[in-house]
């Protein structure tokens, strides 16, 4: 059976339309996809869920704020799991909600 799935990272200064690849495996098939922000984050969910992507998980820099909306905005077309920090190292250990909110 194969799986189509997607992780989403988030970080400043990332061009989504560069920061993008895909992993196929005879199992899954992976897409990564990078944002800037939680509103490039929902967009790029609904894109991949329309497409047929059935888990998207979130890096560990999205806040539940953050977390909260990519949910919402597939509206039960795709799973969405996320990577936990609580404060992660690579946003000066802070949650996402405090840089990208």
């Amino acid at each position: 059976m194969e799986v189509k799935a997607a992780f989403i990272f988030i970080g400043p200064e990332i061009d989504t339309a560069k920061a993008r690849a895909q992993v196929d495996t005879p199992i899954i098939k992976l897409n990564v996809v990078g944002v800037k922000t939680y509103d490039e984050a929902v967009k790029a969910a609904v894109e991949l869920a329309d497409t047929g992507v059935q888990a998207i998980e979130l890096c560990g820099g999205f806040g539940n704020e953050g977390i909260g909306r990519v949910a919402a905005a597939v509206k039960g077309k795709a799973s969405v799991g996320v990577v936990r920090f609580d404060h992660h190292p690579g946003l000066g250990f802070k949650s996402g909600d405090e840089v990208f909110s």
